[in-house]
């Protein structure tokens, strides 16, 4: 729902930071050390150092912004595109998991139901994105991207949100990931509607 507004803040510095970066690292590179800073993110959850958790965290989201912009100054590849959405996953199972490490009693069951959303929202996500590619739609609404993405109620922008105010507030990671769980089924639904008008 914010990704669109974040990306028009963020894209410039981001462009800036990029010119700079592609001359050392290919997008795949950049792609993978977000991936990288995702995983520490998670396992410094499960130790019990939200905090450091968090700085780890924004650093994968930095990355993950910075590939795309390395991406369009070196060249885009399939492959690329392939391995940036493997590794948003990554991501976003590495959080959540991470707090079921850090409290399995408490956290475990909240966890398992925000990656179970996770994995419908995925599903819901990448099956509109193959319909929309066999069908030659485009949109650039989210920019250039090398899937086609649909805009929801839960995107990218909000679930760094989340993820964020569950690092500052650990103790709060139940009712968080139950109202994020929430949300990211209204937005497969939602999409879910959208494919039965589009492609029905």
């Amino acid at each position: 729902m914010l990704d669109g507004i974040a990306r028009r803040i963020v894209q410039p510095g981001l462009d800036r930071a990029a010119a700079l970066l592609a001359r050392r690292m290919t997008a795949d590179q950049v792609t993978l050390a977000g991936a990288g800073f995702g995983l520490l993110a998670g396992g410094l959850i499960a130790a019990a150092w939200p905090g450091l958790a968090l700085l780890a965290l924004l650093a994968s989201r930095i990355a993950d912004g910075l590939d795309g912009a390395v991406a369009r100054i070196r060249g885009k590849s399939d492959f690329g595109g392939v391995l940036d959405i493997a590794c948003d996953f990554v991501f976003y199972a590495a959080i959540p998991l991470g707090f079921v490490l850090a409290d399995p009693a408490g956290n475990g069951v909240a966890g398992a139901a925000l990656l179970a959303a996770f994995y419908i929202n995925a599903a819901t996500f990448l099956g509109y994105a193959i319909l929309a590619e066999k069908r030659g739609m485009q949109t650039q609404a989210r920019g250039e991207k090398s899937l086609y993405f649909t805009a929801g109620l839960m995107e990218g922008t909000e679930t760094i949100g989340f993820f964020v105010l569950m690092c500052l507030w650990p103790a709060g990671f139940v009712p968080l990931a139950w109202v994020f769980a929430g949300l990211c089924l209204v937005t497969a639904f939602a999409r879910l509607r959208l494919a039965a008008k589009v492609f029905g």
